[in-house]
């Protein structure tokens, strides 16, 4: 079974996933100067985009909810 969010906890999720997004684009720029750090800057960047699309998706359909 999945997480249930309550309406009124998916903006601030939403902004989580978002700011776990830019993170993850900064460790993916650290990564690109040539230090890693734990995954490389390839897979930090599959993160970020992961993160920003389920963020956007929560803050979505927590403004247009029925």
């Amino acid at each position: 079974m999945g997480i249930i969010l309550r309406d009124k906890d998916k903006p601030m999720v939403g902004k989580t996933l978002m700011y776990g997004s830019g993170l993850a684009g900064l460790l993916a720029g650290v990564g690109a100067v040539g230090q890693d750090i734990y995954l490389a800057s390839t897979q930090w960047l599959l993160v970020a985009i992961l993160l920003g699309v389920w963020g956007v998706y929560l803050l979505l359909e927590a403004e247009f909810r029925v």
